[in-house]
């Protein structure tokens, strides 16, 4: 009479997908919260017309002319004021900009040159002005605004989300979960098994594969149905990065889980991990926003070639082969960290 052989490494994943869906919490937070969060970050910066410019404007033998034209205007929000509150209305941000009429006519603005706010109210107000005294435009222009899908802070977004969730998927999903089977001491349990080292780390990778395609997959179909995200390039591209940068994550997690005992250590180094991308790998704005000095450092970390690269094919329809620079990248950090988690990692 035959006996039945097992593969370890489906039962591995066989064993994770049963203790994953038992899991209700789990479940919510691989594939509930990415969906919250789309919803209340595409609410809170969904299009919308440009909000009124608060302008103070300070009491002054000229005053007058000065808030009449501008209150004309119904983008402007004028209020005004004596020096000290029109000074202190800008210092606590209640305004944007301090209008100051002399003589001549002559304006002095007082503004925040840090503000973006405060720059614009400048120039419109100073429009405004110089348009009530007489200016003629010599050039004729006209506007053509710009409200397509691909265009919205949403679109943006959505690729910075995807490339979260993969890294929060490899380090939390993969790293955590070895950390707490040795706390539990199951993978101390392992060595009497005939399982090999490779087949546990392989079967964790694959496991979090199998979790992160309806993730992916749900992300992107709501993202299209309610606030009309296209994938403007192919949708096979979105994928290989998506596996690409789910084996860079999970490398990178199992790195890090390779030799801690405690979740306390497992749970502070992830963290130091993943705040440097957090804040400059460009989730929620452009990583062109950092000095050049420190360009280099931030293109070489993993996520910000997986959310550039999510961004050239979502937004841009990039072809992959324009996008090898990112592959090796990503490729280079998967390759490594998986080899280094497979040297140092320990049972026990």
């Amino acid at each position: 009479m035959s006996t039945r052989q097992y593969s370890p490494l489906g039962q591995l994943v066989l064993a994770r997908l049963r203790e994953f869906f038992r899991q209700p919490e789990v479940v919510f937070w691989v594939y509930g919260f990415p969906i919250l969060l789309v919803v209340a970050l595409g609410m809170a910066f969904r299009n919308k017309p440009v909000e009124h410019i608060a302008v103070s404007v300070q009491n002054g033998q000229y005053t007058q002319p000065v808030a009449e034209a501008l209150s004309a205007n119904a983008r402007f929000q004028v209020q005004r004021c004596d020096a000290d509150a029109c000074r202190l209305r800008l210092r606590t941000g209640r305004t944007d900009l301090v209008v100051i009429a002399e003589a001549g006519p002559h304006y002095q603005y007082s503004y925040d040159p840090t503000r973006a706010e405060s720059v614009m109210a400048r120039s419109a107000v100073d429009d405004a002005l110089q348009r009530a005294a007489g200016r003629k435009d010599i050039a004729s222009t006209n506007d053509k605004e710009l409200a397509e899908p691909g265009a919205r802070y949403i679109d943006f977004l959505v690729p910075g989300l995807l490339g979260m969730g993969l890294m929060g998927g490899g380090l939390w999903g993969v790293g955590f979960v070895i950390v707490d089977m040795r706390i539990r001491k199951l993978l101390k349990r392992f060595i009497a098994t005939p399982m090999k080292k490779y087949q546990f780390l392989a079967g964790i990778m694959f496991s979090r594969f199998l979790f992160m395609i309806p993730e992916i997959v749900i992300l992107l179909l709501f993202a299209w149905l309610v606030f009309g995200v296209r994938v403007q390039g192919s949708i096979f591209a979105v994928m290989f990065f998506v596996f690409l940068g789910a084996f860079t994550f999970a490398g990178i997690g199992l790195l890090v889980a390779s030799r801690a005992n405690t979740v306390e250590t497992v749970s502070g180094l992830m963290n130091l991990v993943m705040l440097p991308m957090w804040i400059a790998s460009g989730i929620f704005f452009s990583s062109d926003r950092f000095p050049a000095g420190v360009q280099p450092l931030i293109k070489i970390l993993p996520l910000t070639p997986l959310i550039n690269a999510l961004r050239a094919v979502i937004l841009e329809g990039t072809s992959l082969v324009q996008l090898w620079p990112q592959i090796v990248v990503l490729s280079i950090w998967g390759v490594v960290t998986f080899a280094l988690a497979l040297r140092w990692f320990r049972w026990m």
